[in-house]
């Protein structure tokens, strides 16, 4: 493990990280055009997730300057006791030491996700996709920079340019110890790191979102929050994939074929249940095995439920345990839906969409965890560490 960096020099360098991408905004943008054009465009999540535009640019810079200004996440007293003994015990959040992220597409994960991990006191090694290989390798190029700058060593900030092949032989017998790894991305990615990896894993993984709209729900809000949910971004774990809508809201068919009208404005796909389809028409679901799917494209699934407790049930069922919200004018049955909904976020007249790490004021995520240990949800710097035990005595024994 390497010794740990003071806080002033990780500061510094996150600090000199953001000068640098504001000054090489323009580069970064034509090498990420080399990406775009070099890609196929067979997943249109993906190419979105590709593109490093100012706005992004603007993100990454953002996300460096609020972990800048966070406390020391290392170090922090958790607990403290003092023995009949007289031996003192505390214990204190510490580095988990070097941190594997392996991901798809996204050079902005390689400033956020590293910028989080660093921050942290820990090494990072990052592990990005093919069709992001350009971009990736110049915002590495960066870092180094950065950690010159301070005159800290540049293999604080690692890239693995690694095919599938060697990313396995590396999982499986890494060539330098891994504390952690954390893949983001589709199924595949997290299936085929958790099979092979011999260290802890934190899944950050699907979305597959629902809302539920009560029979107490203010339209306009649901409507808002619906249209919101499924188009603003189609490419993240955080969109809506599933709505629920309870049949005992007074005319719900016609709330539905306004959903369904305003969804195909934005030329999305909206199938329906065996209510829905009679109510409006729409496409019927083949399966009830699509309630599982997250989809990553302007597709929509619409069902109906018969009471609040059926609404849970189908969501714990289904979900991908990241996010769900309930719709309704109801605080008690929005208290109970949120406490007996398993997801890592629960919502109450907003749009799931906020599941992030900057909207949540965490200065951005290294994943959104939908594993129950260690962290659940958003993982942010307070959550990037590990703990240890000290104790203080003078002679004592057992």
């Amino acid at each position: 493990m390497k010794t740990l960096l003071s806080i002033t020099i990780r500061n510094s360098v996150l600090s000199k990280m953001a000068a640098l991408l504001e000054q090489e905004r323009a580069i970064i943008k034509t090498v990420n055009q080399q990406d775009l054009s070099n890609y196929s465009g067979a997943d249109l999540a993906m190419e979105k997730r590709l593109i490093v535009d100012d706005a992004k640019i603007d993100s990454m810079i953002l996300s460096l300057n609020q972990l800048t200004d966070q406390d020391d996440p290392v170090g922090v007293e958790r607990f403290r006791f003092t023995h009949e003994n007289g031996m003192k015990i505390s214990n204190k959040t510490a580095a988990f030491g070097t941190i594997l992220i392996i991901y798809e597409s996204r050079p902005d994960v390689t400033v956020e996700a590293g910028g989080i991990a660093f921050k942290s006191g820990n090494k990072i090694l990052l592990k990005g996709g093919k069709e992001s290989l350009l971009s990736n390798l110049k915002i590495i190029e960066l870092w180094h920079l950065a950690l010159k700058d301070s005159e800290v060593a540049t293999d604080w900030v690692e890239y693995l340019n690694y095919n599938r092949e060697e990313t396995q032989a590396f999982l499986e017998h890494p060539t330098q110890k891994v504390d952690l790894i954390v893949p983001r991305g589709g199924e595949n990615l997290i299936n085929f790191v958790k099979k092979h990896a011999t260290c802890p894993v934190i899944v950050s993984g699907r979305g597959n979102n629902f809302v539920y709209v009560n029979k107490d729900a203010d339209l306009d809000k649901t409507l808002a929050i619906i249209i919101n949910g499924k188009t603003s971004n189609i490419s993240v774990c955080n969109a809506l994939d599933k709505v629920l809508i309870d049949a005992n809201l007074p005319n719900w068919e016609i709330f539905a074929k306004q959903i369904i009208n305003e969804l195909q404005l934005f030329n999305v796909e909206v199938l329906g249940d065996e209510a829905v389809v009679q109510a409006t028409g729409v496409k019927a679901i083949e399966s009830d095995l699509i309630w599982y799917e997250e989809f990553l494209e302007y597709k929509i699934v619409i069902g109906t439920t018969n009471s609040d407790q059926e609404a849970i049930e189908k969501i714990n069922k289904y979900c991908g345990g990241h996010s769900a919200s309930i719709i309704t004018k109801n605080d008690s049955i929005a208290q109970e839906f949120m406490e007996n909904v398993d997801t890592a976020a629960v919502y109450h007249n907003a749009s799931t969409r906020f599941t992030d790490g900057g909207q949540f004021g965490l200065g951005g995520e290294l994943a959104i965890s939908t594993d129950k240990l260690h962290q659940r949800g958003p993982i942010g710097l307070q959550h990037l560490v590990t703990n240890k035990w000290y104790i203080y005595g003078e002679g004592q024994i057992r």
